[in-house]
């Protein structure tokens, strides 16, 4: 049985992205359903398969998992071949621990930040606590590559869940044009050069739906 990832708008949507991105970039077969995030029955059609009314929900059969990091703990268990972890016992260790920091952690950033794939790349200013949230990505994604990163441009070298994690503040730097340093800048570069990331923003730049939420530029919306 094929498996059912249900997400929301891809445009604005970063916890969609995730597991959406491991499956597509590590080759495993799934069903894509989208329910707008502004559709009025949007909490009563996610709640019939998630008690936390939320996208990401991936369906597996009579299995339900929600929460993107649980996701890709599913997804390693099912299939362990498909490398959503790497194979190194370190490398693994230290993988599970930037993923479940990146889903715990940086909300500074992420409230002034949100994902918007058809904003045109512009800065903006940012609260210092902001700015620390980035530093202290920067540090991780610095520590990641040096130790393990050898063989391939992403965080543990090849693509991982790690760096499923990570896209969309990937997509943040690049839209409000944050400063990094020269291999955060080069990670960067690396996930929206992913054929999986690209597959994914084609399509959020065709969507249509506005979320004043995720619009810094309100009342306008700015796009590419």
């Amino acid at each position: 049985m094929a498996l059912k990832l249900i997400i929301g708008n891809k445009n604005y949507s970063s916890w969609s992205l995730r597991p959406w991105l491991a499956l597509s970039a590590l080759d495993i077969p799934f069903e894509e359903i989208l329910v707008p995030l502004d559709a009025p029955d949007f909490k009563a059609r996610i709640r019939e398969r998630s008690p936390a009314g939320k996208v990401p929900v991936l369906i597996d059969g009579e299995a339900t998992v929600w929460e993107s990091i649980a996701i890709l703990e599913h997804l390693a268990e099912r299939f362990p071949d498909k490398g959503v972890w790497p194979s190194e016992p370190a490398a693994r260790a230290h993988a599970r621990s930037l993923a479940t920091e990146m889903h715990n952690g940086f909300g500074a950033l992420r409230s002034v930040a949100p994902m918007n794939l058809w904003r045109p790349v512009e800065p903006r200013a940012f609260p210092e606590a902001a700015l620390k949230d980035v530093r202290r990505i920067m540090r991780r994604w610095n520590e990641a590559r040096e130790r393990f990163g050898a063989g391939g441009d992403f965080l543990y070298g090849a693509f991982s869940g790690a760096d499923a994690m990570y896209a969309p503040v990937a997509t943040r730097i690049r839209t409000y044009a944050i400063e990094v340093d020269p291999v955060s800048a080069a990670y960067v570069e690396a996930i929206h050069a992913h054929p999986a990331f690209v597959a994914w923003k084609e399509a959020a730049l065709r969507e249509t739906g506005v979320l004043p939420e995720d619009e810094v530029d309100w009342p306008t919306v700015k796009r590419v």
